[in-house]
């Protein structure tokens, strides 16, 4: 192992202990204010109502968080992924900010360089959108009418979707013979079933197993380097 490389490991150590303690921290404070605010009012919900509610929100959120932690950890990086998951937003704001990132900078995945490029990028679009929140929070009541104006309204709603379109166009010129097939089986899907819309998370496993299998099989034909 060179100086290098070991360095980058102990840096590594590092981030993963300071990142496993800042989630455990994290959870806690936030598994804490239901109870905090129960305390305060002297109520708790009953156990068999709890205990319905949760099954109903873990049979969707159980697999799409094991499911983003599987595609999202690998693009984002060890300090990266550590920063997004904490804050938050990471499909609407840390990814493409990551992956434009380091597009801009010409870094190669798996390198040290790249995912240093992934944290400054994730730190950074955590920075501004605390920054924008505080900002929207001061100006809620004098933007108001502006936000709710009927023109812009539809142009709010598909913020997310214009963003990921932009970027994903980019991605999917570089190897059309890849993105072709999963793209046109999602696009027929979601049209034919309008409510796997919402279900982005839980498509993103077939979407990702075709790509792979499309990928390897050209690969092995010698059609993609």
């Amino acid at each position: 192992m060179t100086e290098k490389e070991k360095y980058i490991q102990e840096f590594n150590n590092g981030l993963h202990r300071l990142g496993r303690t800042l989630m455990l921290a994290t959870i806690a404070l936030l598994i804490a204010v239901p109870f905090v605010f129960g305390a305060i009012y002297g109520i708790s919900p009953e156990l068999d109502g709890f205990l319905a509610g949760y099954a109903k929100v873990a049979v969707i959120y159980l697999p799409v968080s094991f499911v983003e932690f599987l595609v999202y950890a690998p693009m984002l990086g060890v300090g990266a992924s550590y920063i997004s998951f904490i804050t938050g937003n990471v499909t609407n704001m840390k990814i493409p900010c990551v992956m434009n990132a380091q597009d801009i900078a010409g870094t190669k995945h798996g390198t040290a360089e790249n995912e240093i490029v992934a944290t400054i990028s994730s730190a950074t679009s955590a920075i501004v959108t605390t920054l924008v929140i505080v900002a929207g929070v001061l100006l809620m009541v004098p933007l108001q009418p502006v936000l709710q104006s009927e023109v812009l309204l539809p142009a709010f709603n598909n913020v997310v979707p214009a963003l990921f379109g932009a970027l994903g166009l980019k991605y999917f010129a570089k190897a059309p013979q890849i993105a072709v097939l999963p793209v046109l089986a999602m696009t027929l899907l979601c049209i034919f079933v309008p409510s796997m819309i919402n279900q982005t998370s839980v498509l993103m496993i077939p979407c990702g197993a075709m790509a792979l299998v499309i990928g390897f099989v050209l690969f092995k034909k010698g059609k993609l380097k």
